[in-house]
C-alpha cells in the first residue's frame, strides 16, 4: 500500500492586511454567496449562537428543530420552561446541562434589559450591546459578536478558530494574539459594513472546512495564490 505523503507546512509569504479585500473576492468566486447565517428570526439566531458553542452546526439544527417542534422558541415559552426541561429539548446539541443554563441566564437579561423583546436589543448601540452581553455568564466575544453581526445587524467582525487558522498559516497574525486582536486587524481592514463581515465569516468557515484543515489541501485551495 502507498504511503500518502506527509504534508509539509509551506514556508508562505506574509500576507498583508491590505489584501483581506482581494481574499475575500477569491473565496466568493469559489464559493458564492453562503447567505449565513441560517435562521428564520432574530432570537432563533441569538439561539444558535449560543448553541453552537464546541458542536457542529449540524447538532444545533437538530435542538433548534425539537425547540420549534415544542412551541419552545421564543422568549416567553424559554422563560417558562424548566431548566431541566430545556436541556432534554436542545440535548442534541451536547453540554445541553451547560447550555440550557446559558440560555436561561440571557433570557433573564433579554427580559431585565429589554422587557423580553429582541428588537430593543436590537435598537441598542453597537458598544453598549457588547459590554452588556459579554456581562452574561456564558457569553464570550465570539458569542457576542455572532449576536451583534447576525441577529443586531451591528458591524463586528466575528472571529472564531477557522479564521485563527486559516490566516495564521497565511502569516497574517500569530494564532496566539488575542480575540481582540485578531478582530482589530480586520476591522480597520475592512470597511464597517454588516453585509461584507457577514459573508467574509463565512467564507473562511467554508474554506477551513473544506481546505484548511488539520492536514490542508493547499494545492486546491483557492487562497492558494496568497501563498506565494
Amino acid at each position: 500500500m502507498k504511503l500518502s505523503k506527509p504534508f509539509i507546512y509551506p514556508q508562505s509569504r506574509k500576507l498583508r492586511r491590505e489584501e483581506l479585500h482581494s481574499v475575500y473576492q477569491a473565496l466568493r468566486k469559489a464559493f458564492g454567496h453562503q447567505h449565513w447565517w441560517p435562521g428564520e428570526t432574530p432570537f432563533e439566531v441569538i439561539v444558535g449562537a449560543i448553541l453552537t458553542q464546541n458542536t457542529a452546526w449540524t447538532n444545533v439544527e437538530k435542538a433548534i428543530i425539537n425547540l420549534k417542534e415544542n412551541g419552545k422558541l421564543n422568549p416567553e415559552s424559554l422563560r417558562r420552561i424548566a431548566e431541566r426541561g430545556l436541556a432534554k429539548l436542545i440535548r442534541p446539541a451536547g453540554y445541553f446541562n451547560v447550555k440550557a443554563n446559558r440560555l436561561k441566564h440571557f433570557i433573564r437579561f433579554l427580559y431585565s434589559e429589554y422587557q423580553g423583546r429582541v428588537e430593543r436589543l436590537r435598537a441598542e448601540r453597537g458598544d453598549a450591546l457588547r459590554q452588556k452581553l459579554l456581562a452574561v455568564k456564558g457569553i464570550g466575544p465570539e458569542t457576542a459578536d455572532s449576536i451583534l453581526l447576525y441577529a443586531a445587524q451591528k458591524p463586528y467582525f466575528v472571529i472564531d478558530a477557522y479564521t485563527k487558522r486559516v490566516f495564521a498559516r497565511h502569516r497574517l497574525l500569530p494564532r496566539r494574539h488575542s480575540y481582540d486582536a485578531w478582530q482589530r486587524l480586520f476591522q480597520k481592514a475592512l470597511p464597517a459594513s454588516v453585509s461584507l463581515y457577514n459573508d467574509f465569516h463565512a467564507q473562511i468557515v467554508a474554506v477551513g472546512k473544506r481546505y484548511c484543515r488539520t492536514q490542508p489541501d493547499c494545492a486546491n485551495c483557492p487562497l492558494h495564490p496568497f501563498l506565494s
